[in-house]
């Protein structure tokens, strides 16, 4: 998920406000600002004598020909480069999101926003608001740290299930109610990460627990915004995650809590694109995966043949992040 700063340059205390009660990871003040800032709420400043120093962490490059592009890309290996354009153009913003990191740019509408935040699906990796009307701040702000992903989910074939000896698995919960329909992509294997159900459901033995996905072991991979992968061991409190449903929309929500405790596990195993692929979760009848309908489907009533949804990537990954070499995991 892109990084979100909101310009307070004039100083403007509503402005400052309307940063902190939309999310905002940031706001660009004046000098000397940032202790009224923190008066205020807590959040990061940026300035030249912010907690993100302007001119040392942060600096602002217009584009005007072709060959400003390499400078960007050289000053981008070590700081962040607001990149402005002379007519707020596309086409050089495509070319250095695609080839490095570190691209911030300055919007003042919410479609602008929605272009930075969407340039070639990944998007830049910083969007600065510079609007003077606290309510249309706001809105922009919210829409982005809130804006979810459309995921095209695939059914694979179930082949296989095998109970498994006790191990470490991971109940995720979030600071969001989940719905029947919702839950969070998990797998063995990044490239094959399967619809796990959130706990939303009845059952006689277990109250609901719709803030919760009851994930998998501590290796598994989960699927988070800015197009990563977490180990789910690796998960903390104030992390974020995606929650997806069965359309596959994905949303991001905020962990809560980790729990790690120690179970009894099943292997699930399915037939992928080119080579099967699996993922491991408790093995217990509150557990499910979702149908191609959408309907949840407990992990103890499964059988080879069963279908079930989940997301499938070409990519490989190296520190959750996509990278087109040869990887094979197994």
């Amino acid at each position: 998920m892109q990084e979100v700063w909101v310009k307070v340059d004039p100083w403007n205390k509503e402005l400052v406000t309307a940063a902190l009660e939309s999310g905002a990871d940031a706001v660009v003040v004046p000098e000397g600002k940032s202790p009224s800032v923190k008066e205020l709420g807590l959040i990061q400043t940026v300035s030249k004598d912010g907690d993100i120093i302007w001119g040392a962490d942060v600096v602002s490059y217009e584009i005007r020909s072709g060959g400003d592009e390499e400078e960007i890309i050289s000053l981008s290996h070590h700081k962040k480069v607001v990149v402005r354009t002379t007519d707020w153009s596309i086409i050089p913003l495509e070319n250095l999101v695609a080839r490095t990191q570190n691209i911030w740019v300055e919007v003042g509408t919410l479609e602008q926003a929605r272009t930075a935040a969407g340039i070639l699906e990944k998007g830049v990796d910083g969007i600065i608001v510079d609007q003077s009307d606290p309510a249309i701040l706001r809105h922009i702000v919210t829409e982005i740290k809130g804006a979810h992903r459309e995921l095209a989910l695939s059914k694979l074939q179930i082949r296989a299930l095998r109970p498994l000896p006790m191990g470490d698995r991971v109940c995720i919960d979030t600071c969001t109610m989940m719905e029947p329909g919702e839950g969070m992509l998990v797998g063995n294997t990044s490239h094959a990460l399967f619809l796990i159900h959130a706990e939303t459901l009845e059952n006689p033995y277990v109250a609901p627990r719709p803030f919760r996905v009851n994930a998998g072991p501590v290796h598994a991979y989960v699927l988070c915004p800015g197009g990563k992968t977490r180990y789910l061991s690796e998960l903390r409190a104030g992390d974020e995650v995606f929650m997806v449903n069965a359309k596959g929309k994905a949303t991001p929500v905020v962990v809560g809590r980790v729990k790690i405790e120690r179970r009894p596990l099943i292997l699930v195993e399915a037939l992928g694109l080119e080579a099967p692929v699996a993922t491991i979760v408790q093995n217990a009848e509150t557990i499910r995966l979702m149908r191609p309908d959408g309907q949840p489907v407990s992990v103890v009533s499964l059988r080879p043949g069963d279908e079930v949804l989940s997301y499938v990537e070409d990519f490989g990954r190296h520190f959750g992040y996509q990278v087109e070499e040869t990887i094979t995991e197994r």
